[in-house]
Formats: C-alpha cells, sequence, structure tokens
C-alpha cells in the first residue's frame, strides 16, 4: 500500500492488521443491514481470519482503516483492483465494506476516507472508481452522490446458498 498523506493530519490511514479485525467487524456490524449477515463474537468465527488471509496476500487487494488519535479503526473501506479488457485494457478501483463508526459519522472522516482511496486509485494506474450500496441506504448513497459518483448502472446480485468456505 502506498504511503499516502491524509488531508486532515489528524487522521491516519494504513493497511488492516489481523488484531484489527474485531474492530472491523464491529464496524460493519454496527447498522440494520450489517447486524443481519455479520456475526459479531469473539472470537470471531474463523472465516473471518480466512478472509483476511487471503486478502492480505492478494496484491489487487486492500483493507484499509483509519484511526484518529482518540479512535484506532474509526473507519473500514477494502479496495479491489480489477483488470478489464474493457476501456483498452484498463483497471478499475472497487470499493466495498465501507463503514464509519456511528459516534464519529457526519464528522468528515468517510469524506477524507473517500478522497484518500480515490487518490489511491488515481496513483495504481486506475481510470475508473467505482462501489455498490444497498437501495436501504439513502443516506449512503447521498454521501457518494456528493463526493461526485454516479448511479450510472443498474447493479444486480445473486445470493448463493452457503456451502461453506473456498
Amino acid at each position: 500500500m502506498s504511503d499516502l498523506p491524509s488531508t486532515d493530519p489528524a487522521l491516519t490511514f494504513r493497511a488492516a492488521t489481523r488484531d484489527d479485525l474485531p474492530a472491523i467487524v464491529a464496524l460493519l456490524a454496527n447498522d440494520p443491514l450489517g447486524a443481519e449477515r455479520e456475526n459479531h463474537v469473539l472470537p470471531l468465527p474463523r472465516s473471518y481470519e480466512d478472509t483476511f488471509a487471503a486478502i492480505d496476500r492478494d496484491p489487487n487487494n486492500e483493507l484499509v482503516v483509519v484511526d484518529t488519535p482518540e479512535h484506532p479503526v474509526a473507519g473500514v473501506l477494502q479496495l479491489t483492483r480489477i483488470p478489464h479488457i474493457t476501456y483498452q485494457g484498463g483497471w478499475r478501483w472497487q470499493i466495498e465494506g465501507v463503514r464509519v463508526a456511528s459516534a464519529l459519522r457526519s464528522s468528515g472522516i468517510g469524506r477524507q476516507l473517500f478522497l484518500w482511496a480515490i487518490e489511491r486509485a488515481r496513483r495504481s494506474g486506475c481510470h475508473l472508481v467505482q462501489l455498490t450500496s444497498d437501495k436501504a441506504r439513502p443516506d449512503a448513497i447521498r454521501f457518494y452522490e456528493r463526493l461526485g459518483f454516479k448511479a450510472s448502472h443498474e447493479g444486480m446480485k445473486l445470493h448463493l446458498e452457503s456451502q461453506g468456505t473456498a
């Protein structure tokens, strides 16, 4: 992960570590949708550790946290750099799993996290930054629109029944 400076000196952006996993899962579980799909118990289920290890060893994936002096792991997002034949063989940056601690929402941390990630995408040679947001999250969608994202495509997902981990 490149060492991009923050526009706010009180914020530190860094690669997540294994020790951050409980705090990350707590952030992901701290909303109505996340509460239904995450399993924030200690110790964490092994699947979280296995997936973290897969992300950590994949050079096209980054799990990034933002720390404040008072609140380590104040926010999180996952970045995935995806090669595409379209756009003459261009690369895209997918942003997923975005959360900011509920007590820190509307403080500007989310905006700074996105500005950092967008600059990271530019520096890594991507021509496009994309994300998905559940339609049940209108506040998040408005936030992304204020950052310049456009709802240009209709996204679709097919949830598969779990057969265990791959």
